[in-house]
């Protein structure tokens, strides 16, 4: 679409939908001033239904990886790792870490309206100016709600607040009254409208597009960092930043973290005949976030895993089945585990969870401790489902990832789904099943052909 610019070289705010390059023949969702309305209401009522002044909202740091604290860029449509303030009875301030983030909000307010004007920006977000913006809104004496002091899960289970900076706010303000709302809030904002439901379908379909590229280079010879590059290029070049996947390789491992040589000093494995790559591919587009579990199967692989790949592909389709509004997450993670529980294999890692935000995660269960060698290795800790009493409602995501394994054979599979007004909309069917690597075997490896 045309845009011209106006008087001082601003240009008018444009529509929800861009259109993106012609090369590339793809829209691009962006959110308008309506969903700011939208949301900054629904915070003032729910301030209102809580009995709160204000809301104080710590986002944590833009680079902190998968399942990131950001509830400041629901208020901001901003750059990540802010604090914001919002008053009952007025809008949001956001207080910023540095001058950096000035300066970005400066050249951004060149081509965007942006959320937060620059007289609601405070240059520092450390304790002091907490203090000094909860001061001048009269609060001394108010209830302030605290999004930051809750669980945030799963990396957070106790906060995420600096000890010393609260402590500091704390004899501030002895009067006043400090309360987490951390629950209630995610609860609040895990509907999403339309406008980001449109930012998901986008997010899910960078990450669907990120893991064929990964489909499309593996093969024998191939080292794993060449196919992890891959996934994470194609997401770059379709306009997002994807956080850091999991990601690991072998003939029979069962790990699910980031790869060993990005944090160890070691060279990247390089792919062999037989071999599963097992990655977890977190996209993410606007602030709202997709998840995608991958299996690749590089050439023939064992049998084994194509029986796992069946229960766990039974376990996807219950959740789906499972997935309709006025049920509640209990009943949906005791549909995934069914077919889960009636085989006779083992399970090493959770099998659902929301998202947008992470708050709800199904049954914790492990076989790990029976795996050889586990027996050195402390004992791993199962937990119940947390929140089984939420009820689904439409607009709500979830990530459906059951896995399964016989012995160390495992297929780990699925993707983000949404909670329709009947039915599920499931967005990437695509990495709900075991994939087949295409890529071209490298000079002197031979490959089997199916």
């Amino acid at each position: 679409m045309a845009t011209t610019k106006q008087p001082g070289g601003r240009r008018p705010r444009p529509n929800r939908v861009h259109d993106a390059p012609e090369e590339r023949g793809m829209t691009v969702p962006t959110l308008s001033t309506a969903e700011r309305d939208r949301r900054w209401e629904l915070a003032r009522a729910f301030m209102e239904h809580e009995g709160l002044d204000a809301l104080l909202v710590f986002g944590e740091h833009e680079d902190a990886g998968p399942a990131q604290v950001a509830y400041d860029t629901w208020f901001t449509n901003g750059r990540p790792g802010t604090t914001v303030v919002f008053p009952r009875t007025g809008d949001p301030l956001c207080l910023l870490p540095g001058p950096l983030f000035i300066a970005d909000h400066l050249e951004s307010s060149r081509r965007d309206d942006m959320w937060i004007p620059p007289g609601n920006l405070r240059g520092s977000r450390h304790s002091a100016a907490i203090a000094e913006t909860l001061g001048g809104l009269g609060l001394a004496k108010g209830r302030i709600g605290v999004v930051g002091l809750g669980p945030h899960l799963p990396w957070h289970p106790e906060g995420i607040l600096p000890y010393r900076l609260w402590d500091t706010v704390l004899s501030r303000f002895p009067q006043a009254e400090f309360t987490p709302v951390d629950v209630a809030f995610a609860q609040l904002v895990s509907r999403l409208s339309p406008e980001e439901l449109d930012l998901v379908r986008h997010s899910a379909a960078i990450g669907d597009a990120m893991v064929r590229a990964m489909v499309g280079t593996a093969a024998p010879g191939v080292s794993e960092s060449e196919v992890y590059a891959a996934g994470m290029s194609e997401g770059y070049r379709r306009g997002t930043l994807p956080a850091a996947m999991h990601f690991w390789s072998g003939p029979d491992q069962v790990a699910s973290a980031p790869p060993e040589w990005g944090y160890r000093a070691k060279a990247p494995r390089v792919l062999l005949e037989g071999d599963v790559i097992y990655a977890e591919v977190f996209c993410n587009f606007g602030g709202r976030h997709t998840q995608h579990q991958v299996t690749i199967a590089v050439g023939e692989v064992h049998e084994d895993f194509h029986r796992a790949g069946a229960v766990a592909r039974a376990a996807y389709d219950a959740g789906l089945e499972a997935l309709r509004p006025g049920r509640t997450f209990g009943e949906l993670v005791e549909a995934v585990h069914e077919p889960i529980l009636a085989a006779d294999g083992s399970v090493y890692s959770i099998a659902v969870h929301s998202l947008n935000p992470g708050l709800a995660l199904g049954a914790i269960r492990t076989d790990v401790g029976g795996l050889p060698g586990a027996e050195d290795y402390p004992p791993v800790p199962e937990g119940g489902t947390l929140f089984a009493d939420m009820v689904l409602e439409p607009g709500m995501t979830f990530v459906l990832e059951p896995n399964y394994a016989f012995g160390r054979r495992m297929v780990h599979l699925g993707g983000t789904v949404v909670v329709g007004e009947d039915r599920p909309v499931e967005l990437n069917p695509y990495t709900a099943k075991i994939l087949r690597a295409a890529g071209t075997p490298a000079p002197g490896h031979r490959r089997s052909v199916a």
